[in-house]
């Protein structure tokens, strides 16, 4: 999978740019290909930061071009919406609403919007009023947390 060969190739540059690599998205679409890079730092991540990462990134793709094309390269941090990539992510945000999306039906549904209790082995477990869903973390397409502006 192309975001596993970039995400191994990167992260040596974000971590020397003094940042944490949070995620990749590879957008390929029948007229252009968007690479965003998304990248965490104690204290938030400023516009300095996402510049310095995306001229180290830039570099490196150049040199290793595991794209072999045009693309876009968008750097920035995750916000407040933020996708969760990883069993880490899923265990860091116990207790926040997630927004769950698969690639397969799980008890005839693919989108699951409830709290996130955290990880089970291989599965995200998210609670919808009082029923807790065991979702197989190798199925999900995506799944982001919903911002409380409460």
């Amino acid at each position: 999978m192309i975001e596993e060969t970039l995400h191994r190739v990167l992260e040596p540059e974000v971590v020397a740019a003094d940042c944490e690599l949070w995620g990749i998205e590879y957008i390929d679409t029948a007229r252009s290909v968007i690479l965003k890079i998304y990248i965490e730092k104690s204290g938030g991540v400023t516009v300095d930061d996402c510049a310095r990462v995306s001229e180290q990134v830039s570099t490196i793709l150049d040199v290793e071009d595991p794209i072999g094309g045009h693309y876009t390269l968008e750097v920035s941090s995750p916000g407040i919406d933020r996708r969760l990539f990883t069993a880490l992510h899923f265990e860091s945000c116990k207790g926040e609403q997630v927004s769950v999306n698969l690639k397969i039906s799980i008890n005839g549904r693919r989108r699951f919007k409830g709290t996130l209790c955290g990880m089970e082995n291989d599965y995200v477990v998210v609670r919808i009023d009082d029923e807790e869903y065991l979702l197989p973390i190798e199925q999900i397409e995506k799944a982001r947390v919903i911002p409380d502006f409460g």
